[in-house]
C-alpha cells in the first residue's frame, strides 16, 4: 500500500492548543480539508480513555480511508486495529557517543523489532529521529517512515533538546540517500505552519532526496478552522514555492552572456527598482548614491515590519549582517521572508561571518529561515556558509587564501547547488556560480578595497538587476559585478583620481556613465564591455557518494 504522507497530523488534547473544542471534530474536520495521515498523541492519558478516544478516531479515519497511527502506545494499537504505530524516544542529545548512547540506540531498534512482531507485517511503524545515527538505525530495524525534527522549537513540546532546522533535515535526508534498498519515506515535524511549510520543504531537499511530507499539530489542531487550516496546508505543501523558480537551459557561453549584459542594465534604467538596503550607517549614504547611479531607486530601512509594504512595490532587498544583535537578527529575518512571501529578490551578505560564535548562529539562523537569490561574500565568509565551523575571521576581512582557483570555484559551486541560488566568492579574483555555470571574473580596482562599503554597494547593484532581469539571475549577477567593477577600473585612470579619497567621486561618475553606455546600445554590445575578463571554469561533479557514519545502524 502507498501512503500519502503530504500532510500528517498530530493530535494534541492539552487545554493550550486544544481549547474547548473535541479532538474527534478537529480529527474530523482535518480528514475533510485534507489530512493524509492522523496519528493520535496522549502522553498522560489512562488506557481505557485512550482506547475509548482512539476507536473514535478510527471511525472517523476509516470514512475517509485515512490511516491512524497511534503515538508510542503498541497495546491501544492492537486494541483498536490501528494501521500502526509511532515510536518516539527519549533524547540522547545529552550523552552523544557514550556506551549509554549505544545502550539506547539497541533499545530503539528493538523496540521497532517488537512493535513489527506485535503488529505485523503490514503494520506502518514510523521513528521519530533527529541524527544519522538514529535514522540508519530506525531504517536498518525495520522502520516505514521517518519522522525528522524538531524542526523548530515548538510548545507543543517541552522536552526537546535538539533543534535541526530545515538545514539539520537535510543532512539526515542526505546521508540516508545512499542506503542501497532502504527507500523509506520521511516528514519533518515542530513547529511547521502555513509560514514556512514551504521553506522547510524547499530548504531540506537534498540532492534528488526530499520529504514526503510535514506533520503538523498546533497549525491545524488550534486553529479556528481546522478544515481551512488542513487545505491552506494541504495546498502549500504540494505547491512549488513562489520564491524559487527553477531556470532551465541557461547559456553557458561567455560571449552570450556579455552579449546580453547591456540589455540587463537596460532595464534597471527602465524599470527604476526599488533596492531596499538594510545595512550600517556608514554605508548607506554610499549605497543609496550608487543605487541611483545605475538608475534604481533606493530606500534604506532597517526595521523588519516595514519589510511587506515595501516588497510589493516589486524591487529587492539587501541585507548586509553588520549588526547581529537579537533585534537585528529579527528585522533581517522578517524582512527576508516578507520579500520570499513577494516572490521578489534577495540578497544575503553575511559580514564577518566567521568572526564570532553568534554571528556562525545568525548565519545559520538566516540560511534555516530564509531563501537568498545570491549569496556574496569572501572567501571565509562562504566556508561559514557552507558549515565550516573551524574558518575564523578577525573581522570583515578574509584572512590570506591558500586555497587555489579550483578550491575557490568548488566552493562556490557546492554552495550554489546546495542553496539553490548564485554564490558570488569576492577578491582579487572572483568566483561566480549558481550550481550549474561557474566563472571567474578579474575585473576592479584595489581601490575598492581602501574604503568602506564596496562590498556592501556591489551587493546593492546585484539586487537592482536582479529586480530587473528576472529570467536569468546568474546573468543579472554577472551584469551587475561588470558595471561595477569595470567603473572602478575607468575610474583609477581618470587624471583627477590621486587616490582612494578622490576615486569615490569618480568611481560614482564612471558608474553613472557605464550604465548610460549600456542603456544607449539598445541592449547590444558596446564598447566598455572590451573591458570585462569572464572566463568559465569546467568543474568535476560534486561526489554523489555521500559517507554514512562508522558503525551507523549497529
Amino acid at each position: 500500500m502507498v501512503l500519502d504522507y503530504s500532510l500528517y497530523l498530530v493530535t494534541d488534547s492539552t487545554p493550550a492548543v486544544l481549547g474547548k473544542k473535541k479532538i474527534e471534530d478537529v480529527v474530523q474536520a482535518s480528514v475533510y480539508g485534507g489530512a493524509t495521515i492522523v496519528q493520535y498523541r496522549e502522553k498522560h492519558g489512562e488506557t481505557a480513555d485512550m482506547i475509548k478516544t482512539a476507536e473514535g478516531l478510527r471511525a472517523i479515519c476509516h470514512e475517509s480511508n485515512t490511516p491512524l497511527i497511534i503515538n508510542d502506545r503498541v497495546d491501544v494499537a492492537l486494541a483498536v486495529k490501528a494501521q500502526g504505530v509511532h515510536l518516539g524516544q527519549t533524547d540522547m542529545s545529552t550523552f552523544p557517543k557514550t556506551s549509554l548512547y549505544q545502550v539506547e540506540m539497541l533499545k530503539y531498534a528493538q523496540e521497532i523489532t517488537v512493535a513489527r512482531q506485535l503488529l505485523g507485517p503490514e503494520a506502518i511503524i514510523g521513528a521519530t529521529v533527529s541524527s544519522i545515527d538514529e535514522a540508519v538505525t530506525a531504517i536498518e530495524a525495520g522502520a516505514d517512515y521517518l519522522g525528522i525534527g524538531t524542526v523548530y522549537a515548538t510548545a507543543t513540546k517541552d522536552d526537546t533538546k535538539v533543534i535541526l532546522g530545515p538545514t539539520g533535515v537535510r543532512d539526515i535526508l542526505d546521508a540516508i540517500s545512499v542506503l542501497e534498498n532502504k527507500k523509506v519515506p520521511t516528514i519533518a515535524i515542530g513547529g511547521i505552519n502555513a509560514q514556512n511549510i514551504q521553506r522547510v520543504m524547499f530548504k531540506s531537499q537534498a540532492g534528488s532526496k526530499r520529504l514526503d511530507g510535514v506533520a503538523v499539530v498546533s497549525a491545524i489542531v488550534a486553529a479556528d478552522d481546522a478544515k481551512a487550516a488542513a487545505q491552506e496546508l494541504r495546498e502549500l505543501v504540494n505547491k512549488s514555492p513562489g520564491f524559487f523558480k527553477e531556470q532551465a537551459n541557461q547559456t553557458k557561453e561567455v560571449n552570450e552572456l556579455l552579449g546580453r549584459v547591456n540589455a540587463v542594465i537596460r532595464e534597471v534604467g527602465l524599470q527604476k527598482p526599488l533596492c531596499h538596503n538594510m545595512t550600517n550607517l556608514v554605508v548607506q549614504n554610499f549605497a543609496a548614491n550608487v543605487a541611483l547611479a545605475i538608475g534604481s531607486s533606493p530606500i534604506m530601512a532597517n526595521n523588519g515590519d516595514e519589510a511587506s509594504e515595501l516588497a510589493a512595490l516589486g524591487g529587492s532587498l539587501v541585507v548586509n549582517m553588520g549588526s547581529v544583535t537579537p533585534e537585528a537578527i529579527m528585522n533581517y529575518e522578517r524582512a527576508a521572508q516578507a520579500y520570499n512571501s513577494c516572490d521578489r529578490p534577495v540578497l544575503f551578505d553575511p559580514v564577518g561571518a566567521g568572526a564570532t560564535k553568534l554571528r556562525r548562529g545568525a548565519v545559520r539562523r538566516m540560511l534555516a529561515n530564509c531563501y537568498f537569490e545570491v549569496l556574496k561574500g569572501n572567501e571565509n565568509e562562504i566556508r561559514v556558509l557552507l558549515g565550516d565551523v573551524s574558518t575564523q575571521q578577525k573581522g570583515v576581512d578574509s584572512s590570506a587564501s591558500t586555497s587555489s582557483d579550483l578550491d575557490k570555484a568548488t566552493l562556490a559551486r557546492d554552495l550554489a547547488a546546495r542553496e539553490h541560488c548564485v554564490v558570488v566568492l569576492t577578491g582579487e579574483t572572483d568566483y561566480l556560480s549558481d550550481g550549474k555555470r561557474t566563472y571567474t571574473v578579474k575585473n576592479g580596482h584595489e581601490y575598492l578595497g581602501r574604503i568602506t562599503g564596496t562590498g556592501c554597494t556591489l551587493g546593492t547593484t546585484i539586487a537592482a538587476c536582479l529586480a530587473a532581469h528576472r529570467e536569468d539571475k546568474l546573468l543579472a549577477t554577472l551584469s551587475a559585478m561588470l558595471m561595477f567593477e569595470v567603473a572602478s577600473e575607468r575610474a583609477a585612470i581618470r587624471l583627477d583620481v590621486k587616490g582612494p579619497g578622490t576615486f569615490v567621486p569618480a568611481f560614482i561618475d564612471e558608474l553613472y556613465e557605464v550604465a548610460q553606455l549600456a542603456r544607449k546600445s539598445d541592449g547590444g554590445w558596446s564598447s566598455w564591455l572590451a573591458s570585462a575578463k569572464v572566463e568559465e571554469i569546467t568543474l568535476r561533479k560534486a561526489d554523489e557518494m555521500k559517507r554514512i557514519p562508522e558503525n551507523a545502524g549497529k
